[in-house]
């Protein structure tokens, strides 16, 4: 079995210009993930190009062996920092997880 995991987020941010480097500071925390977090199998992750005005800003789409190791991803130390900064400075997020 193996657990998608995809998360999209709205910074809070109403300038534009703030918002797309928070966007891009997101991007590249989620990025530093790959290599570090054992439990991550794949993970793509890009800050929205197009259609600023209606889309989110950020998406994430990560897979995991199953949910016991998606969970481990979300308490790992490099994860918790990411998310913290994450926290910061989203003013939404949706999220799904699926398994293929």
């Amino acid at each position: 079995m193996t657990l998608r995991h995809v998360v999209l987020w709205k910074m809070a941010a109403a300038d534009a210009s703030e918002r797309a480097a928070h966007a891009a500071e997101v991007t590249r925390r989620l990025r530093a993930l790959e290599g570090v977090v054992p439990q991550i199998q794949s993970i793509a992750v890009g800050a929205n190009s197009e259609y600023a005005d209606v889309n989110w800003d950020v998406t994430l789409v990560a897979d995991f062996a199953d949910v016991a190791a998606l969970e481990a991803y979300q308490v790992h130390p490099a994860h918790e920092e990411a998310a913290s900064y994450i926290r910061s400075v989203v003013g939404a997020r949706a999220a799904v997880d699926y398994t293929l």
